[in-house]
Formats: C-alpha cells, sequence, structure tokens
C-alpha cells in the first residue's frame, strides 16, 4: 500500500463534483433522479456504518467501505449492483483491506437479524463472495484509501487545540463527510481542514493565524466547508423513510 497519498492511486483517481454525481442510464430508466441516487447511498452509508457496530470493527473500516461503494456507483448502475447487497459486501472487502477481517458468515448473520422482516436483505454467503469479485473489477483492484483522521489528529495538536467539545465537534464532521462524495473529490487533508474550521467557527475559536501560517489555500478550504454544511441543510429536507423507501421500489421496477 502507498504510503503518499499524492503518488497513491487514490490521488489519481480524484474526480471533479460534476463527474461523481451522475445517475447511470440504467437507473435512469427505472426513473432513479440524482436525489434518489444521493438518497439511496447515504443510507447505504449508514447501513454499513449500523452493520460495521454489530461485528464490531475501527471506524477507519466504515470510513473505508463506504468510499468503496461510492467509488462503485461511480461506474455501476444500482440497478446491476444491489445497494444493499454492494453495502456489505465493500465492509467485508474493506475490512480485509484494513486488516480487520470480518468473516462473511458475520455479515450474513447479523444482515438477517437486523432486517428479518424484509425478503430483499435475505443474502447468503456465497452473494457476498460473488459480489466481491464484481466490486473488485468495479474498482479495477484498486483498494488504497486514504482518510482525513490522521491529518485531522495532527492539526489539532499542531493548532494547539485543547477544547473537548471543538475536538469531538471536528472529528464528528469527519464522520458525517462520508455520508457525501467528498472523498472522492478532495484530498483528505484538506476536507480535515474544513471540519476544524467548521468546528472553530461554532465553537468560536480563533485560529487564523494557525491557518495563515499553514498556508492553506482557505479558499478550497472554505469551499469545502460550504459543501458540508450545504448537505446538512439537503439532508433535512430529504429525511425520511417514506422517500427512501420511494427511491429503492424504483429499484425493484421493470423499466
Amino acid at each position: 500500500m502507498s504510503s503518499n497519498f499524492w503518488t497513491s492511486s487514490h490521488f489519481r483517481q480524484l474526480m471533479d463534483p460534476e463527474d461523481v454525481d451522475v445517475v447511470q442510464q440504467l437507473d435512469k430508466d427505472r426513473g432513479i433522479t440524482l436525489e434518489d441516487f444521493k438518497l439511496i447511498k447515504m443510507q447505504m452509508a449508514n447501513y454499513i456504518a449500523k452493520l460495521a457496530q454489530s461485528v464490531k470493527v475501527r471506524q477507519r473500516v466504515v470510513a473505508t467501505a463506504i468510499t468503496y461503494m461510492r467509488r462503485v456507483y461511480i461506474r455501476k448502475s444500482m440497478s446491476e449492483y444491489d445497494p444493499r447487497l454492494v453495502a456489505p459486501t465493500c465492509l467485508y472487502l474493506a475490512s480485509k483491506a484494513e486488516e480487520s477481517t470480518v468473516q462473511a458468515r458475520a455479515l450474513v448473520f447479523y444482515i438477517k437479524k437486523l432486517y428479518s422482516n424484509d425478503e430483499k436483505f435475505k443474502f447468503e454467503i456465497k452473494d457476498i463472495l460473488e459480489m466481491e469479485m464484481k466490486i473488485l473489477e468495479a474498482l479495477n483492484y484498486y483498494l488504497v484509501v486514504f482518510h482525513p483522521y490522521r491529518s485531522l489528529s495532527q492539526f489539532l495538536q499542531d493548532a494547539g487545540v485543547h477544547d473537548v467539545n471543538m475536538i469531538q465537534l471536528s472529528w464528528g464532521l469527519v464522520n458525517d463527510t462520508y455520508k457525501m462524495d467528498l472523498i472522492l473529490m478532495h484530498p483528505p487533508h484538506l476536507i480535515a481542514l474544513a471540519c476544524i474550521y467548521i468546528a472553530s467557527v461554532y465553537r468560536e475559536k480563533d485560529v487564523t493565524a494557525w491557518f495563515e501560517e499553514l498556508r492553506a489555500d482557505m479558499n478550497v478550504v472554505k469551499n469545502i466547508s460550504m459543501e458540508i454544511l450545504d448537505f446538512y441543510e439537503e439532508q433535512h429536507r430529504l429525511a425520511g423513510e417514506d422517500r427512501t423507501g420511494a427511491a429503492f421500489s424504483k429499484l425493484s421496477s421493470k423499466p
């Protein structure tokens, strides 16, 4: 695995925003809108996090799994790659990539336990193993993912931030960025800086001098910050089981 982000496959795969939120034609044929697309990905990110709690893996594994899921849907349609199976399979693959291996049988057990009343979540071990191969191909076997967590920890220490509430808020913001596609578009250290910037505003901590010493591109940092804040507004607007259920029902319909 590459130890330098700038020479990694992750850096080479960074995309422009307009190339990330693109609904595949097969999904469009089923009536999936861009709003549906975002909603399903957000729901699957939550699904991965919930499943991860059951199998007890680190947050880094969750973040890698969500990144894989989001990368898959840049190239593949949800009609062909069922999100309800892609999500746990990405967690399975991420657990191996991050050396925190989870057994496929454990995932199948908890999926059935969490969604015992939903026939569409009834998968077997072979389903996960077969989907794993498809996901590896969709990812072109590029499994390297750099996350903002290491940069965040270093930046907070370097900035001399000791306010526990600000530290917790910054970490929470980074976790929330995985409900978006930011990891596909921006270098992880800039995502970390954007989260610190937002937290400093909310906690009324003046870190202007530190940012100036860092010589970070504040236009980029502020733009990422706005993307995060815009997401929170959109999340409230999109929230609701009915919207999610309606989006998934479109995937089940015939074009």
